[in-house]
């Protein structure tokens, strides 16, 4: 890598393989949750990688047993808490708005990037980590891999890119149902639906190889003509994409302190299910 990347984060990892970034989720804990340190560094792990004129492609995996649990609710409950309770003053919702638009800078740094990148996905892929995987263009999975927009579960709208970038990968309809219900599913029906490409035995192991072999491959076809492909498909795109996320940004400003959120999280820490009203 280029000097740019003499930096190491503590959420996310990048080395070099070949023409290949391969970018790795690190946790922490069990299930690579998403907590405060991966929002603010994705970006940065994503723009080192671009500075390097010598990458092509870019793989994105996860370590250990998941690929990403999703949104680190411990933590996450502790950064929203100063701006869902009390009244409901100006302050607060520009401290969350502001919040939101950092979670959404880091899955757009992953459609952003001048090369393609190939997801791949093993065990679960929740919420959140739907989110990145959706800003990803390729994906593949393992055999084991579960997926589901999750954010209904705790009461939230997801708003970090799923009902933005995967209508156009496996159709409105079917986006709806995921979100509307929150339920998973598995590797066969992301397969049947399109939102993964290919399925592969061997687990983490496998899943990462055929993601690096399928990286291998773009790396290997024309860089300009691989950059002009994916800027001028995310051309098409851009703008109601930015709307979107827009939209779904101050929605969640609005209306996200509710009782139905506190519930959820209580019934978490409790390890109850929640009781929706």
């Amino acid at each position: 890598m280029s000097e740019v990347n003499t930096k190491t984060w503590s959420s996310v990892a990048l080395e070099k393989r070949g023409a290949v970034a391969v970018v790795t989720l690190l946790g922490p804990g069990r299930g690579n949750a998403l907590g405060p340190e991966f929002w603010n560094e994705m970006p940065e792990v994503m723009a080192a990688a671009d500075a390097d004129r010598s990458v092509r492609a870019c793989v994105l995996r996860g370590s250990g047993k998941c690929f990403s649990v999703g949104l680190d609710l411990v933590r996450t409950m502790g950064e929203l808490a100063p701006m869902l309770t009390g009244p409901q003053l100006a302050d607060s919702r520009r401290d969350l708005l502001a919040l939101i638009g950092r979670y959404q800078r880091a899955t757009n740094a992953v459609a952003a990037s001048r090369v393609p990148v190939v997801a791949a996905v093993h065990s679960y892929c929740l919420g959140g980590g739907l989110d990145l995987i959706a800003a990803a263009d390729v994906r593949v999975a393992s055999t084991d891999a579960v997926f589901s927009i999750r954010e209904v579960r705790i009461a939230i709208v997801a708003d970090v890119g799923s009902l933005q970038r995967l209508p156009a990968v496996v159709g409105e309809g079917r986006v709806r149902e995921w979100a509307l219900t929150g339920r998973d599913f598995d590797a066969a029906e992301a397969l049947r639906t399109g939102l993964v490409t290919s399925v592969h035995e061997g687990g983490a192991d496998g899943v990462f190889a055929a993601a690096l072999t399928m990286a291998e491959r773009l790396a290997n076809n024309s860089p300009v003509a691989v950059e002009g492909i994916k800027s001028v498909m995310n051309e098409a795109r851009a703008s109601r994409e930015r709307e979107d996320l827009r939209h779904v940004a101050l929605w969640n400003t609005a209306f996200l302190s509710s009782g139905d959120l506190h519930e959820a999280f209580a019934a978490f820490a409790e390890k109850r299910e929640a009781l929706f009203k």
